[in-house]
């Protein structure tokens, strides 16, 4: 979230920042509500020093033999003391409020972050690798995957309901192929340290990374215990895995990798991709998280990109990269690259990886913070995260850039050695 006396100090910067983003939230409630705070906290200070006056009078008094005007004082002084209490309250019920409007203020954005109200406002940065060209009319995953007999969206949707898959053979081996592949590149190349998080969280860690209060309808909850969810995506988890805590510097920075399946139920996305592989309620992800010193979060932006893109150029598929414009960007991010590979059924590239930068805004929610060195203040970290890739639309990515004439899928290179010697996806004969 973003810092409270930033917001009150600065309403008007926040209000342009809603505005780029396309947000008609209003800051009136919140404005009003710390308007109050200040307003309650200099009148108990007031009422304190009188009560913390009286009670140095109320000792005078009975030691000057005036016992019925100390009685009288300490009368007033206990009805002081309610009023305290009540102020007390009050502060706290503000301060409650105060957290529920920040809660739903997504984050400021990069002053280089392209200005627009939706993605075609999004600015390519750079391309890798060029589309290829094909002799043959071109098939989609979908088709691909159901005439090879290894996609089968028919039997997922019965076990399930629609947008499930089920995997047989050789796909089934290559998603497992792309998981272990994408884990020893994070983790030997880029130097990661691999963790297995819980695929279930509660409320408190869906609130520290941003996806609750506001994205609520995009989970799937748990009947019991209520407050438990699958997780949407491992930023989840990995990130919240320090919250609370207070960290060394010599802890500082942590860099995590984890593969998971995740689970999101795509509210208000009906009629979109509704055929095949792209947009499912669960797919599975390598995920990168990065929790970092505050000045060298930009360059930790960077660098995990490149790691992103280091997956996509070993299995040489064309992509681009592009700089998410202010209506287009993440509730909780301040900058955020998507990585789009070139889909050959579609003629256009689609998402396959969003790297964001959120500066200290997921840090304020989930308290992560560190001790720059001994005896300083501590401060927020800086988190980062990026899909290293998905998966799933990795799979899709391969099945229609090195599809073969006769309906055939070849494996590429960087994927073989896990691939058992297989070279080529055909049609059982």
């Amino acid at each position: 979230m973003l810092d409270r006396r930033f917001v009150e100090e600065n309403p008007e910067l926040v209000r342009t920042a809603l505005a780029a983003r396309g947000s008609e939230l209003s800051l009136d409630a919140l404005l009003k509500a710390l308007s109050e705070r200040r307003d309650l906290l200099a009148e108990l200070e007031l009422l304190q020093a009188r009560r913390n006056a009286g009670s140095k009078e109320v000792g005078a008094m009975f030691k000057a033999g005036r016992g019925d005007e100390a009685q009288a004082l300490r009368s007033e002084l206990a009805e002081l003391g309610k009023q305290v209490s009540a102020g007390e309250a009050r502060v706290r019920d503000v301060e409650v409020a105060i957290d529920q409007e920040l809660l739903q203020i997504p984050n400021l954005v990069a002053a280089d972050v392209p200005l627009g109200r939706d993605e075609s406002a999004n600015v390519e940065i750079r391309t890798w690798g060029e589309p290829r060209s094909f002799e043959f009319e071109v098939r989609d995953h979908h088709d691909l995957g159901e005439q090879l007999g290894v996609l089968d969206f028919e039997r997922g949707a019965r076990v399930a309901g629609a947008r499930f898959t089920a995997l047989f053979g050789a796909a089934a081996r290559l998603n497992r192929a792309l998981v272990q592949f994408m884990l020893d590149l994070h983790t030997g190349e880029h130097g990661y340290t691999e963790v297995l998080p819980p695929f279930i969280v509660n409320d408190s860690a869906l609130t520290g990374t941003g996806q609750l209060p506001k994205f609520a309808d995009d989970l799937f909850r748990l009947h019991k215990p209520d407050n438990y969810y699958l997780i949407p995506t491992a930023e989840v988890p990995v990130t919240n895995l320090h919250a609370g805590e207070l960290l060394s510097a010599a802890q500082v920075p942590l860099r995590y990798c984890a593969y998971t399946p995740c689970f999101r139920a795509e509210a208000g996305s009906y009629g979109r991709d509704t055929r095949g592989l792209i947009r499912q309620h669960q797919f599975e992800k390598v995920e990168l998280v990065q929790l970092v010193r505050p000045e060298d979060s930009e360059a930790a932006h960077e660098a995990l990109t490149a790691h992103a893109e280091r997956v996509l150029q070993l299995l040489e598929l064309p992509y681009r990269v592009v700089s998410l414009c202010s209506g287009d960007i993440g509730f909780s991010a301040w900058k955020c690259y998507d990585l789009e590979v070139w889909l050959p059924a579609q003629e256009t590239y689609r998402e396959i990886s969003s790297c964001s930068n959120f500066r200290d805004f997921q840090s304020r929610r989930a308290g992560l913070r560190f001790r720059p060195e001994p005896g300083a203040r501590p401060q927020f970290l800086h988190t980062l995260n990026g899909s290293g890739l998905a998966v799933g639309r990795t799979l899709v990515a391969i099945f229609e850039n090195y599809q073969s004439e006769d309906g055939s899928v070849v494996i590429p290179n960087a994927l073989r050695p896990y691939m058992g010697g297989i070279e080529r996806i055909s049609a059982a004969k």
